[in-house]
Formats: structure tokens, sequence, C-alpha cells
């Protein structure tokens, strides 16, 4: 007899299980996890998003940056309401549980990880080159810095996860104050002529100076869109640490879109405005270059290039952060091993930071190839964005009457632009990357089979995400009868 049969196992030996399984409840307002949002994606602001630059020239990167910050708001605002419906750890692995069932929610779950587990990986090794060009301490990239990264940053988290949102709101503070700076600064070098200054493609169909590549550059472009968005998704991860998560999470998301389409329409114009799109266009640190049209560095620069390197540590943070959780309520629910969702004294999942901590530091020291381990994240993140747009489709449409404290506005329209969005987002990382989508795929392949073969059949009735699932079939199955 196992846990999975919760009608003939004693509660007190099920509620035992999740007993030694429990995040510390209430430890998070609206504005720590508005700061955790923001924190997720805030590096995105600072480098990489300029690559979409090459791709599809400024018009085209424009365009996907537009394209891709509607599918992210229709996104956020279905899971605000999914949020409000299922106030777990599980996030979207549980909102696709309720709807798509066991393989659905394993899905989701599983290019969620994938996300969260690359991105802390790839960032790493840039928080190393960071350092290295600043000169800080005669410092080097290499393995040894990127065990101290993780070292000191998942011990924060171990310490608490009070203490660890507070960290991550500080840090945060200072790289949006810094993107702030960043714009002021660049605002008197600013020119619209700058803006389109990419050599024309002309056999490009559809090329301009505006668009540079042509039409499939727009194409193109989306992945590197995404990156001004890319994480803000996981702020329902932290709904069991949350004050009053029902009415706390959708404020939070919401607020968290808000500040991030502002900080990337001013970062994205003054950035390729004050140098122009060529200069920029394949810089590691582009908005620093922006400030420097001579290559010499100015007081302003530097300070941009330190508020840099906190963005980098900011999301770097957030995302251990984003990962454990997620880990946590996989295993919790027999999807991954159970081992994996033990918590501490303090109330945190000690090996749910540890495995994916060590997994992630492996890959940086091993491979050093941050752009690649990015790709594949975004590759499992469109994965996860389409099935979750698709799970409060599915919710609306076959549970209208499910109690719902917070309403997507527009409905399942509005869930129906994210999951076409995401579609064809997906579709663009083959277009960047072939050898990164084989890669994510191949890292499914794997869970998929570990999942049909032997976690089926071993979920946990009693975790939250389940018995969510279990009383909506009994529902169903009362209204049958």
């Amino acid at each position: 007899m196992s846990l999975e049969s919760t009608s003939t196992r004693p509660a007190t030996e099920a509620d035992d299980y999740l007993e030694r399984r429990t995040l510390r409840r209430g430890s998070a307002g609206w504005v720590l996890l508005t700061g955790l949002g923001v924190a997720y994606v805030v590096s995105g602001d600072y480098s990489g998003w300029n690559f979409g630059l090459a791709e599809g020239g400024f018009g085209g990167l424009a365009i996907a940056m537009v394209l891709m910050g509607a599918m992210y708001a229709c996104m956020v605002f279905a899971l605000a309401e999914l949020s409000s419906i299922l106030p777990t750890a599980g996030g979207g692995y549980g909102f696709a549980r309720r709807a798509l069932g066991p393989w659905g929610g394993f899905l989701t779950g599983t290019a969620i990880l994938i996300e969260y587990v690359l991105a802390p990986a790839a960032i790493v090794i840039f928080i190393g080159d960071y350092v290295e060009s600043l000169g800080l301490f005669g410092l080097e990239s290499g393995w040894p810095m990127y065990l101290v990264c993780f070292a000191i940053f998942l011990g924060i988290h171990l310490w608490g996860v009070g203490e660890a949102l507070r960290f991550s709101f500080v840090v945060t503070g200072i790289a949006v104050v810094a993107l702030i700076v960043f714009a002021l600064a660049a605002l008197p070098d600013f020119s619209f002529g700058s803006l389109d200054d990419i050599p024309v493609d002309a056999s490009a169909a559809g090329s301009s100076s505006w668009l540079p590549f042509g039409l499939l550059g727009i194409w193109a472009a989306f992945p590197f869109g995404m990156w001004f968005f890319l994480g803000v998704e996981g702020v329902p991860l932290a709904a069991e640490e949350t004050k009053e998560p029902a009415r706390t999470l959708p404020k939070a998301i919401r607020w968290s879109m808000g500040i991030l389409v502002v900080l990337a329409v001013v970062t994205f114009f003054a950035a390729a405005g004050a140098r122009g799109s060529a200069a920029i266009q394949e810089a590691g640190n582009p908005l620093v270059e922006a400030l420097q049209p001579d290559g010499r560095a100015t007081t302003l620069s530097r300070i941009v290039n330190y508020a840099g390197l906190a963005g980098l540590v900011a999301s770097f943070f957030s995302l251990i952060y984003a990962g454990s959780r997620q880990l946590f309520a996989l295993s919790r629910a027999g999807y991954l091993p159970r081992f994996l969702s033990l918590t501490s004294r303090r109330k945190a999942p000690y090996l749910g930071l540890l495995v994916p901590g060590t997994i992630g530091f492996l890959l940086a020291a091993v491979t050093g190839d941050g752009a690649r381990m990015l790709n594949i994240a975004v590759f499992g993140a469109t994965i996860s964005y389409a099935l979750m747009s698709l799970s409060h489709i599915v919710l609306r449409r076959r549970e209208p009457e499910l109690p719902r404290p917070y309403r997507t506005p527009g409905g399942v329209l509005t869930s129906s632009v994210a999951l076409v969005l995401a579609c064809a987002a997906l579709l663009a990382t083959f277009l960047v990357d072939v050898t990164a989508a084989l890669i994510a795929l191949a890292v499914y392949v794997v869970a998929l089979a570990y999942f049909g073969l032997y976690s089926r059949k071993r979920l946990v009735a009693k975790a939250p995400e389940e018995e969510f699932a279990a009383l909506a079939a009994a529902e169903a199955e009362l209204t049958r009868d």
C-alpha cells in the first residue's frame, strides 16, 4: 500500500508526508512578489535582446517585442486567474494538471523546469564575464567563479524565503534605477536616424531600412523579443509562501508586467537611438556600448556596467528560487523522486535547491556556452506558455462555475492570443538555434520515458495539485450520475 491511494492510507501517515514537505507560509506580500517578477527578467534588459537586431533589424525586433509583449500580457492575465483558483507551489504544473490531466501537468512542469534550471546556468557565465570585464579584484570568469556564485546564493535561499525575497528586492531595485539613469544619460545622443542604420539585405522578401532582413526577420527575432519578459510567469510559484495568495498573486503579476513593459520600451529605444542599431547588435553589453560612442569608459557607463552585474545577480538569484519551487511541487506529487521535496527546519526545499544548483554549476563549468543554454531555456519556456494558455481555455470551457476570485479580462480570447503567439515563438526557436531545440527535445523524451514507465503510477494523491484535480474528477462523476 502506498500514498497513491489515500482512501485506505491512514490520514496521520499521509499528513506526516506533507508535514515534511511544507514551505513557510505568509512570507511575502504583493510588493515583494512584484519585485520577484521584475527580478526574474531584469537581466534581459541589460543584454541578450540586442542580438535580435542582427536577426530582424530595429523594425523587426520592435515588432517582435510588441508581439511577444502581447503574448506575455495575455498569458499573465490568464495566470492571474489560474493562480487565484489554485494558489500552490506547482504554478503552471498545477494549472495544467487540473485542465489537461497528469500527462499535461507533467509536460508543463517539465518545460518550466527546463527553463529554470538552464537559465541560471547561462546567467552565471554572464556574471563571470561581467566580473572579469570590470576587473573586480582581478577575478577571472571560470568554474571557481561559478561555484562561488552558486554557493553564496543557494546559501541565502537555504536561510529562508523571506530573507531571499528581500535580498532579491534590493538588488532588483538597484538594477531598475540604473536602467532609468541609463535612459536619461542616453537621451541627449538620441537620434531617430540611428535606429534603422543596419545595412539592408536586398534579397530578403519585404526588406527595407526598418526591416533589413525582410519579413522573416520579424519571426526570427521572436526569441529575443521574449528576453524583455522571460521569467515573469514564475510569480505564481511563490503561492504557498504568500499572504492572501488569491488576492496578492494577481496584483503582483499585473504590476510586474506593467513595470517590465515600461523598462523594455525605454531600454530598447534609448540604446538603439543613442549609438545606433548596427553598433550594438552584437555587443555583449549593449547599454554600456551605447554610452561609449568613442569606446572610452565614462562615469555613467561604469555605473551602468556595475548595475548590469546587479541585474544579472537579481535574475540568477530569482530563477534559482523559481526552479526550486517547481521541482519541489513535482517531487511532492510524485512526478519526480519524492525525496527532492523534503524541506528543512527553516521550511526551505534544500534538495530542490541543491540538486538543480549542482546541475546548473556543472553545465556552466563544462560547456561555458551561455547563449546555447538560454536558447534551450527559451524552448522550454515557449512549450509551457502554450500549455498554460491552453489550460486556461480548457478550464473556462469545462468548468465555468469554478470560483474565480480574479477573472481574466477578455476571457478565453485573451488566452487564445497567448496560445497562438506561444506556438509561433516555439517554431521561431528553430530559426535561431536548431541544436538547442533538439537538445531540449531530447531532455523531454528522457523525462517522458521516466514518467510513462515509472512515476505516473506512483503519484501522491494528497499533494495539493493532485487533490484539486481529484476533486474535479469527483464532481464530474457526480454530474454524470
